[in-house]
């Protein structure tokens, strides 16, 4: 390697503890945004169950009601509550600007491939393909969770990442089940919901 290589390489290890070292004192934002994501769409899933099953007597558009309503409703609360962050103590840290921009890539993923199933589902004709999304979902959670603990050391996260990479696998297992809705609500739940109250508690109310 040549000087400037290594020198380059210097830099980046630099930068990389610089970041892990900011992770343990700078409070993690954005909690409220995946409490949000977990009840709303928590609770859209177990609607969707409870239509799948014929236990609500319900239009057939009601699916998709269901899930773009509560699409509609997240949208609108996550924009006011990353108004909210942007004005909070450490939200130009490194660790929140390099975690919000994955759960904003996660969120813009996981639009695009809802749009994508719908295009398949309906030139195939086949709403089954949607069983894939919990699954999808799941995994990206687990991505963006992974790293959120990079950045912040704490333990916790790396396990909630770790139980959303589970989850994914649990939910292709349990696909072609009656019980896939209501699983992918309780994975929710526990690992978007009750991760983001937690991280909402940590947040400072006005100064680090």
């Amino acid at each position: 390697m040549t000087k400037d290589q290594i020198q380059s390489v210097r830099d980046d290890i630099a930068f990389m503890r610089a970041l892990a070292e900011e992770g343990t004192q700078v409070p993690l934002l954005g909690g409220g945004i995946t409490l949000a994501a977990g009840l709303i769409f928590g609770a859209a899933s177990v609607g969707h169950w409870l239509i799948t099953e014929g236990i609500l007597k319900v239009s057939e558009w009601a699916l998709m009601a269901d899930w773009v309503g509560s699409g509609i409703i997240f949208g609108v609360i996550c924009h006011l509550l990353i108004k909210r962050s942007t004005s909070q103590p450490g939200a130009s840290s490194s660790v929140n600007k390099a975690t919000g921009s994955a759960w904003s890539a996660v969120g813009f993923t996981i639009f695009t491939m809802f749009l994508a199933l719908m295009a398949m589902a309906f030139v195939t004709k086949n709403g089954a393909i949607f069983n894939v999304f919990p699954v999808l979902i799941l995994a990206l959670y687990g991505a963006a969770w992974t790293v959120a603990a990079d950045l912040s050391g704490k333990v916790w996260i790396r396990i909630v990442a770790l139980g959303s990479f589970a989850a994914a696998v649990a939910m292709g297992l349990l696909a072609a089940t009656s019980y896939l809705m209501l699983a992918y609500a309780a994975a929710l739940l526990l690992l978007a919901a009750l991760p983001g109250f937690i991280l909402l508690r940590q947040e400072p109310s006005d100064t680090i």
